[in-house]
């Protein structure tokens, strides 16, 4: 209700709720051993629209203020690489960076340029191949960007012999580049829970770099932790439900980088697109027109 619509058209989960002709239960009491994370609290700030404090001293919560492009993306390598691993008890590539856009300088196709190169630079030997002006590099955090139904995977054990099969990988899906063929031009890619997929090379369309990801491709996932760029951008996406979507996706600590000023715009714009549907229009004609003794 209070994170992001759908990619899609509609406004499904919102109109049924709006119709009033279900029972909604919303959750907003703090309990105690949640009150004491700031991420938590933060939060609820953040939908209410009350003040966040970004200079109070947090364990879970950081303001870390940077004023151009190049030096959050400094911070944020810093934090990958030295200070939250140890920190949240995380491998590097566990720590996700989100950003509000997809273009600019602190947008997700720039940023990951940038973090590859950092977090798995070119080696010898590391096989990569270049598809669509993107590398694709044997150890690169990638995320599947469409449902794919059809697409077989298969869990290995230590002796590489598969132990279990299945088809669908998903929209959102994360996973590691472990393997390159050049010759039968097939990338293996392994994601959760020990699942290995094969790409031929003219699947990987199907495929992104995921070091950093936009906040709407977060929504649903959790992380140990999480860097948010804070950096002037288009109003339409600087947006209350934005910011509060990309808190709620750590687990253990929030790190925002950049201008306060961009933190407090986002959390002061509450405005939304607006979706035009009759779904909740037709909801409530349903059960007027409903017999009350059936």
């Amino acid at each position: 209700m209070d994170q992001l619509p759908s990619v899609g058209p509609g406004n499904v989960l919102r109109d049924i709720i709006d119709s009033g002709s279900f029972n909604v239960v919303k959750l907003t009491h703090i309990f105690r051993q949640a009150a004491q994370s700031d991420i938590i609290v933060n939060a609820h700030k953040i939908n209410a629209g009350e003040p966040v404090d970004l200079a109070k001293r947090s364990n879970d919560f950081l303001f870390i203020k940077r004023d151009n492009p190049e030096s959050v993306i400094g911070a944020a390598i810093t934090l990958i690489q030295q200070k939250l691993p140890g920190y949240v008890h995380a491998q590097p590539l566990d720590i996700q960076v989100m950003t509000p856009m997809r273009k600019g300088a602190l947008g997700v196709e720039r940023l990951n340029q940038v973090l590859q190169n950092y977090l798995n630079p070119p080696d010898k030997s590391k096989k990569e191949k270049e598809a669509g002006g993107t590398v694709y590099r044997v150890g690169d955090k990638v995320m599947q960007i469409k449902n794919n139904y059809q697409m077989e995977w298969e869990i290995r054990n230590k002796y590489g012999i598969p132990v279990d099969k299945g088809a669908g990988v998903f929209n959102g899906d994360v996973g590691i580049i472990r393997e390159m063929n050049e010759y039968a031009e097939l990338l293996t890619v392994e994601f959760d829970e020990g699942k290995m997929i094969e790409y031929s090379f003219k699947q990987l369309e199907e495929l992104e770099l995921a070091y950093a990801i936009t906040i709407h491709k977060s929504q649903g996932s959790e992380y140990p932790a999480v860097i948010i760029p804070m950096y002037n951008g288009p109003r339409m996406l600087m947006t209350r439900n934005l910011i509060y979507t990309a808190v709620t996706r750590a687990r253990s600590c929030v790190c925002l980088v950049g201008l306060p000023d961009a933190f407090y715009t986002m959390a002061a714009n509450c405005v939304e697109q607006k979706r035009y549907s009759g779904l909740k229009t037709r909801i409530e004609e349903i059960y007027a027109q409903a017999d009350p003794a059936e």
